[in-house]
């Protein structure tokens, strides 16, 4: 097996740094990973206004996307996203595809997204 495939074969996990909210509602569709596994213990981040901090924030966001190898997606509330901009705009790797999505307080602005972005410098626009 080539390490190309062996890399999309290991990338099975959606993981998920949001509000409690969309959270809950991604639990419950079933993406929720738990694992014994050190490093590995959970593929999603509750974020609680005043209680997580945006260091914590930075955290969960390299761990997803540098250290664990099982991430295919990364789904971002893009208010919080907005919070680590700098990180979330410079990251270049295919994998995990970074997906910046709404909250129930926080509508989607497509100006703000980091995909739509490139895309849009891409076409020259």
């Amino acid at each position: 097996m080539s390490s190309h495939t062996e890399s999309m074969t290991k990338r099975s996990l959606i993981a998920t740094i949001a509000d409690e909210d969309s959270v809950t509602g991604l639990l419950l569709a079933g993406v929720g990973q738990v694992s014994t596994e050190v490093g590995k213990e959970t593929n999603f981040l509750t974020v609680i206004p005043e209680k997580t901090t945006v260091e914590q924030i930075e955290e969960a966001f390299d761990r997803f996307t540098s250290t664990r190898d099982d991430i295919a997606i990364l789904l971002i509330n893009q208010h919080l996203a907005d919070l680590i901009r700098f990180k979330v705009d410079s990251y270049t790797n295919a994998f995990p595809a970074i997906l910046e999505i709404p909250s129930k307080d926080h509508p989607y602005d497509p100006s703000k997204d980091s995909i739509l972005k490139k895309v849009r410098r891409l076409f020259g626009e």
